[in-house]
């Protein structure tokens, strides 16, 4: 209880800039405080208070912080009303229609992506986060759960049930929240043609490779244009930063727009499905 207190006054020095801050992996944006409201070793009421009263304030950061708070409760109560969520069900029962990726060949596909091996660093060095300190920022779960499921086409469950072993701060409620939310089945899901570019996300929230460098070591002597998408960097680059793709880095396991091409087409059951 007191580290969460400690943690929770420390936030409250930086919470003005959380708003403009939360987004980006290599800054100290979040409040760290996920797992010990987890653990209950700070209670949802002080943090409710805190920052309602900095909202009062004016503070803009605080009134962000509160509706990320609202959304663990939201999710609460929609798995309190929805049971049926926690053994797998989709909120939109037509989305449970969509067929996935099986086979040895979508094993790989989510074995790469569990050991952050998928040749898009940022969603790699995300993954590399989780598994070696039990935490995710919370952009990057968004980023990590999106390719999993629209660039690899492998189930969300799948993916659910990995970040279910491995978050410190697992909430069944919030992680299936999540998932159903980057999946598109959700209740107050992004739209299923909505696909996350993982380049894109790179460029913007971590636009010097700051995080990627920090966990994929290997691309650290890039430029920061390259960084995001080694394999289209020139041979010259490469081999002045010590990169050998398909070696010291992997090659891209899947190419984005073929990806999203397939993934619209896996999704199109969605519109001739009764809801």
């Amino acid at each position: 209880a007191s580290g969460a207190k400690q943690l929770l006054k420390e936030f409250l020095t930086r919470i003005s800039h959380y708003q403009s801050s939360r987004d980006y992996p290599s800054v100290k944006g979040p409040s760290y405080l996920s797992t010990h409201l987890r653990f209950g070793t700070i209670s949802i009421r002080t943090l409710v208070r805190e920052a309602h009263q900095g909202m009062l304030r004016g503070d803009l950061g605080a009134s962000t912080w509160l509706s990320e708070l609202i959304w663990r409760d939201f999710y609460m109560m929609i798995l309190a009303n929805h049971p049926r969520l926690a053994s797998g069900a989709s909120f939109k029962p037509a989305y449970d229609q969509i067929k996935w990726e099986t086979g040895p060949a979508a094993k790989k596909l989510f074995n790469d992506w569990c050991a952050g091996k998928t040749g898009y660093p940022l969603v790699d060095a995300a993954m590399r986060q989780l598994n070696s300190t039990g935490y995710m920022h919370n952009r990057l779960r968004m980023v990590a759960a999106c390719f999993l499921i629209k660039d690899l086409g492998i189930d969300w469950r799948w993916g659910e049930k990995y970040f279910a072993d491995l978050l410190n701060d697992f909430d069944l409620s919030a992680n299936n929240g999540g998932w159903q939310w980057a999946s598109s089945s959700g209740c107050d899901a992004q739209p299923y043609f909505r696909i996350f570019n993982p380049i894109t996300q790179s460029k913007k929230f971590d636009s010097e490779g700051k995080f990627i460098r920090k966990y994929c070591p290997e691309l650290e002597l890039l430029s920061n244009q390259s960084i995001h998408a080694p394999w289209l960097a020139g041979s010259i680059e490469l081999n002045m930063a010590k990169v050998r793709l398909g070696q010291d880095y992997p090659l891209p396991i899947v190419q984005h727009d073929q990806a999203r091409v397939a993934t619209l087409m896996r999704y199109s059951v969605v519109k001739t499905t009764p809801r």
